[in-house]
C-alpha cells in the first residue's frame, strides 16, 4: 500500500428518529428529509453519518445540491483516513477481482471495471478499453479526489487514464475541469475485443465512454437466433447488436439510428469483422421508421433506445413511448418473430417495464410470449443493498 492511515474527524450528519434502518441496512442513499442536523460542510466533503442516538453509522460523501443529500461508501465504526489512497486502493482490487474471475479474457478486453454503488463507491464509473481506462466522476466527493483517485488507479496497473466527467453540476463540472487526460495518452478510436469480436471505440467523442459494454450478455444472447433471420438493429448506436448478428450468420442486417456518425460507426464495425455481411445502415428518426416500416419484412428487431426517463417526473411521458416503439415493432414484425427490447431509464422499474411491453402487445393484437429475462452483465452489478441499482430491463419476445 502507499501510505500510513492518519485518524481523522469529520463534519456530523445525525439523522431523525427512525430514520437509520435503511443505513444500517447498507443502502447508500441519505434523503435530505431524513436529517436532523448537519454540521458545516461543503459540497463533496466526507461526513461522518449517525443516528438520533449518537449511534455512528458510517461514512459518505456530502451534497448540498442534490436531494441524496449524502452516498454511503462505508458502514464501519471507526473513522479511517480516507484522504489516503490506501482504503481506495482495496475497493478498487475488489472491483478488479470480480471483472478478472468472471469477464477478462484473451477474447474480451472492454468491460467496466467499477460501477459506482454496484462496487460500493458511488458517483465514480470506470470503463476500461485494451489498455485506457475512462473515468466518469459523477458527484463532487469523487472529482475533488482526482489525483487521489489516480494513483489508485495506477496501482492496480492503468497508465492512460482518460476523464469523462458527467454531471449538470455546475459546481462539478468546475472542480472535474474539461475532459481530458488525466495520465498518459492514447489514440481514439481504438479497437477492442469484446467475445472475440472487434469494435472501433471512440472514448473521446462517444456517447457515454464511448460504447454501450453492459449489452455484452444480450448481444451474445441475440446471436444464438439471428441465423438466417432479417435484423433491424433499431438505436442502433455503433452497431453492437449488428456485428453480433453477423456473427450468427444473419440473412440481413440493418442499423437504424438517428445520427449520421453512429450509424457510419456500425457500419465500420460490421465491415471490420464480417466485410462480406449483407449489412445497410439508415439514418432515420427510429419512432418515424417504426411507424412507417414495411409489414412482415423483419423477423428479428432489437429496441435499445437511450433512456427515455432521466428523471422521475418523466415517468409517464417515458412509458409513451416505450409503448409505441414496441407496439410498431409487434404490429410490424413476420408471423414468429423474436423481438428484444430494452429500457435503460433506472425510474422504468422491471415490473412497470413488463406491463408497457403487454399493453404493447394487446394494442398490437398479437400472442406475445416471453422467452426470457435479460439484464445488464456481471460487470454492471447489483449492489444487493441498492436495487436501483438494476437499471437495464429487457425482454426477449416470440410474436406469435
Amino acid at each position: 500500500m502507499l501510505s500510513n492511515s492518519v485518524k481523522m474527524t469529520y463534519p456530523i450528519l445525525q439523522l431523525k428518529p427512525g430514520r437509520e434502518k435503511s443505513v444500517k441496512n447498507k443502502h447508500p442513499w441519505i434523503f435530505s428529509g431524513a436529517i436532523q442536523t448537519m454540521q458545516t460542510a461543503v459540497e463533496g466533503d466526507i461526513i461522518e453519518v449517525r443516528a438520533a442516538n449518537k449511534e455512528i453509522l458510517g461514512y459518505g460523501f456530502f451534497s448540498a445540491e442534490s436531494q441524496i443529500s449524502c452516498r454511503m461508501f462505508e458502514w464501519s465504526l471507526k473513522p479511517e483516513d480516507f484522504d489516503s489512497p490506501d482504503y481506495w486502493i482495496n475497493k478498487l482490487q475488489n472491483a478488479f477481482l470480480l471483472r478478472r474471475t468472471l469477464i477478462i479474457n484473451e477474447q474480451t478486453n472492454c468491460y467496466r471495471l467499477l460501477h459506482a454503488e454496484g462496487d460500493f463507491f458511488p458517483g465514480l464509473i470506470i470503463d476500461v478499453y485494451d489498455q485506457v481506462a475512462v473515468v466518469q466522476f459523477l458527484i463532487e466527493g469523487t472529482a475533488k479526489r482526482k489525483e487521489l483517485l489516480k494513483k489508485c488507479i495506477h496501482y492496480i496497473g492503468f497508465r492512460h487514464i482518460y476523464s469523462r466527467s458527467s454531471s449538470s453540476s455546475r459546481e462539478l463540472q468546475d472542480t472535474a475541469e474539461k475532459a481530458g487526460w488525466i495520465a498518459g495518452e492514447f489514440n481514439s478510436p481504438l479497437t477492442v475485443l469484446e467475445n472475440g469480436l472487434k469494435f472501433e471505440v471512440d472514448f473521446i467523442h462517444g456517447q457515454k465512454t464511448g460504447f454501450f459494454l453492459d449489452q455484452r450478455d444480450n448481444r451474445a444472447t441475440l446471436q444464438q437466433f439471428t441465423k438466417d433471420r432479417t435484423v433491424l438493429n433499431a438505436f442502433s448506436y455503433t452497431g453492437g447488436f449488428s456485428v453480433y448478428a453477423a456473427a450468427g450468420h444473419a440473412k440481413e442486417i440493418h442499423s437504424l439510428d438517428i445520427s449520421s456518425e453512429a450509424v457510419k460507426m456500425a457500419e465500420h464495425n460490421v465491415r471490420l469483422n464480417f466485410p462480406q455481411t449483407n449489412h445497410k445502415g439508415i439514418i432515420k428518426d427510429c419512432f418515424e421508421y417504426l411507424r412507417a416500416m414495411e409489414k412482415d419484412f423483419y423477423d428479428l428487431i432489437v429496441l435499445d433506445p437511450p433512456a427515455f426517463a432521466k428523471n422521475k417526473h418523466t415517468v409517464d411521458k417515458a412509458a409513451r413511448g416505450y409503448k409505441d416503439i414496441n407496439m410498431k415493432a409487434m404490429e410490424k414484425i413476420k408471423a414468429g418473430g423474436l423481438l428484444f427490447t430494452f429500457s435503460c431509464s433506472q425510474h422504468i422499474s422491471k415490473d412497470l417495464f413488463q406491463k408497457i411491453t403487454f399493453g404493447a402487445a394487446a394494442d398490437a393484437g398479437r400472442n406475445v410470449r416471453i422467452v426470457k429475462q435479460l439484464h445488464q452483465p456481471a460487470d454492471h452489478p447489483v449492489n444487493i443493498f441498492h436495487p436501483e441499482g438494476e437499471y437495464l430491463k429487457g425482454l426477449l419476445l416470440w410474436v406469435e
